[in-house]
């Protein structure tokens, strides 16, 4: 298939890769959520809302969720007085990060030209 007809087929935005993607990582506190866990190993709840400025519980709790149901995110729960629960990314969170770090680099740049008045 040539680019103009994939591009073409891409017009259909239900097909469209990227809009599938965003739907999954999008919205204000995914990506930094995926960012902290990929910091560290586990995070238990608490740690992760403390790393995660500015959050509610409502939305920490539902954006894990989220990110469980696309097997982004693993919430292991153990069996202890008082329960314990921990946080981390599955494989197919891990393979996020290379596209991640990526736009870190991009946006790193876009703000030192905007900075230096060059839009």
């Amino acid at each position: 298939m040539d680019n103009k007809a994939e591009m073409d087929k891409l017009e259909n935005l239900d097909d469209c890769p990227i809009k599938y993607s965003l739907s999954i990582i999008g919205g204000k506190w995914k990506l930094p959520i995926i960012w902290q866990l990929s910091q560290h190993e586990k995070l238990r709840y608490n740690e992760l809302k403390r790393s995660v400025s500015g959050i509610t519980n409502m939305m920490l709790t539902q954006s894990l969720q989220e990110l469980q149901e696309h097997s982004i995110v693993k919430r292991t729960q153990y069996m202890e007085i008082p329960p314990r629960v921990e946080y981390s990314l599955t494989e197919a969170g891990r393979t996020l990060l290379p596209a991640l770090y990526t736009l870190a680099q991009w946006g790193k740049a876009q703000m030192k030209r905007e900075k230096a008045g060059g839009h």
